[in-house]
Formats: C-alpha cells, sequence, structure tokens
C-alpha cells in the first residue's frame, strides 16, 4: 500500500500520523521456520540483511521500513552500503526494521482490520532487536511535525482511522508530506569529470519517462564521496549505449549515455520554470523499478516554479 502525496501537515482527529523513514519499503514474513524479506519489487534481500533474519514471537507478515540509523537518524546513503551487496555487505553499517503495519498474524489475514486494529495488534508483538514499532499518534498532525522538523526527519505519514490495507494500492487513506524536498529520476547519461574527478565524472543526466524516451529533468553533480564516484563510474561503464534515452533537449549538456534502469534519489531546493531540479543533491539510489519514474507522477505539481527561491511544498 503507497501513500498519497499531500501538501502540508495538517491535525484531525480521524487520522493518525508518523514519521516517514528514509529507507527502503520491506515486508517481511515468518512461518514459524524461515524470515523472508522482500522489497517493493518483490526482491528477496534477506541475505543482504542477516541481522534481520531472526525468529519472530509469533507466525506475521509485517510491513515496514529498513533503515540505517546514524546518531539516532535514519541515513539512506548509510543505508547505500548494505542495499546492493550480498551476504551482508558493510555490516560496519547496521540495519534496522521499523514495523508500521501487520498484514497476516497466526494464520489469518489483517489486511481488511481497521487501521488502529491493526496497529494495536501490532504493538503487542514482542519484536527482537533491532526490530521496532512505529507508535503514531492519533489526532495531533501539526504537534508530530514539528518534531519532524526539529530532528530533520524525511516527513510525516497520515493515515485515515479505519481503513484498511489495500496491496499495491496508492491509496488516499494514506497520505505522505515530506520535510524535505526529495525526487526520484532515472539515471540516463553522465558528463566527463575534470580535475580530481577526472577518471570518474562530473554528474549524472536525470530523466523521467515522457513517452517513449526521458524528459530531461537536470544534472547532479554534488553528494558523493570519492569512493562513491569510483563505484558508480564502475556501474556506469556496463551500463553504455551509443543512444540516448532522453528527448532532445538543446540545455542538456553532452554526455555519455547509459541504459535507464538506475532510479536515483535526489534532494533539491524547488523546481524550475523550466522543468529542472534547482540545486540538486545525491542521496542515493534506489530500488524503485525505473520505468515507474514517470514525468506525470513524480515531476513537479503547483504550485512549484520559482526562480529564485521556493514557493511551496513539493512531494
Amino acid at each position: 500500500m503507497l501513500a498519497t502525496p499531500w501538501p502540508a501537515e495538517f491535525s484531525d482527529p480521524e487520522w493518525w500520523f508518523e514519521p516517514k523513514w528514509d529507507g527502503i519499503r520491506g515486508i517481511i514474513s515468518w512461518d514459524g521456520l524461515s524470515i523472508s524479506i522482500r522489497t517493493r519489487r518483490g526482491t528477496e534481500v534477506a541475505d543482504r540483511y542477516p541481522e534481520l533474519v531472526a525468529p519472530l514471537p509469533v507466525r506475521c507478515v509485517l510491513d515496514g521500513e529498513i533503515v540505517a540509523l546514524e546518531e539516532g537518524r535514519p541515513s539512506f546513503q548509510r543505508l547505500q552500503k548494505r542495499m546492493h551487496r550480498a551476504a551482508g555487505g558493510d555490516r560496519a553499517s547496521a540495519v534496522s526494521f521499523v514495523a508500521f503495519d501487520l498484514l497476516w498474524l497466526e494464520g489469518s489475514s489483517t489486511a481488511s482490520l481497521p487501521y488502529e486494529e491493526r496497529v494495536h495488534r501490532l504493538a503487542g508483538l514482542e519484536l527482537p532487536p533491532p526490530m521496532e514499532r512505529v507508535a503514531p499518534v492519533a489526532g495531533e498532525g501539526e504537534a508530530l511535525w514539528d518534531a519532524v522538523v526539529a530532528r530533520d526527519l524525511e516527513g510525516l505519514v497520515a493515515k485515515r482511522a479505519g481503513s484498511p490495507y489495500r496491496p499495491g494500492v496508492r491509496s488516499a487513506d494514506w497520505r505522505k508530506i515530506p520535510n524535505q524536498h526529495t525526487a526520484r529520476a532515472v539515471v540516463g547519461g553522465f558528463t566527463p569529470g575534470e580535475g580530481g574527478r577526472a577518471g570518474t565524472f562530473g554528474a549524472l543526466l536525470l530523466g523521467q519517462w515522457e513517452g517513449p524516451g526521458l524528459r530531461w529533468v537536470g544534472a547532479v553533480g554534488t553528494g558523493f564521496d570519492g569512493a562513491m564516484l569510483r563505484t558508480i563510474r564502475r556501474a556506469l561503464d556496463e551500463m553504455r549505449r551509443p543512444a540516448s534515452p532522453f528527448h532532445p533537449d538543446r540545455e542538456m549538456p553532452a554526455g555519455t549515455w547509459v541504459e535507464p534502469s538506475l532510479v536515483a534519489a535526489v534532494g533539491y531546493r524547488n523546481w524550475t520554470t523550466a522543468g529542472r531540479l534547482r540545486h540538486p543533491v545525491f542521496k542515493g539510489f534506489t530500488d524503485d523499478p525505473a520505468e515507474a519514474i514517470t514525468w506525470r507522477a513524480e515531476g513537479p505539481r503547483p504550485p512549484f516554479i520559482s526562480a529564485d527561491g521556493p514557493r511551496g511544498r513539493t512531494v
């Protein structure tokens, strides 16, 4: 079940509120014998996160987020060290699982139960570390928003009281309100590096699908450390293609083209009038399917354009 973008924080006695976690969505299933951990794309990733492979007190299916904490806050870049590596990757970047919904319990589906009943049953489970449960707040979304902003968390999620769990649906019963502007875009190429980056790249060329090609939305060249630059360049070299996956755009810099399969999460200040990401900063790669990153779904929504600064929250 996916959340619908919402423009601003709010309070309402008919809604429950919880922090939005900056991690990887995951479904954990325990059948009494083995653990399965699957991402939104259905990829089995239990071998990447062995610290989450532990018997649970009851047979159940949990929906939640895999996160890597740094000084008590989720760090998506820290999580990158584990996302694409088998057998646990860099174990120095330990992960946790934050459960926020209960979909199945001891042989029975709980998806049709009201949201608050599912959360109540989830609260009764003694989950082993490093698994945790959310503690949603009823009604007081604006108060929780102040805490989210104070801790510089990713945002807020609102869930309607009484609502069922609807797998695979982006539902109006869940709303996501970001604290920071974040966009997803497909990597379609890269520009050459200069100086200290001569052996890696200057920037990733980003796009969102519009028809058969990518609409260019900007180039991101910040947010990388040296190790990331080298690792990403090796991956890009294996993905090269002769033709551009982008629609023609006179403003797009010349680059080397790659197969459009990597999805990047990018922080930014706002969208420009030309539909470009302003001051983009690389946050990491996601496991979202590239074909789902469309201009219609991921591009700006009014009010969004500014030549000088933000004019409203963008999802």
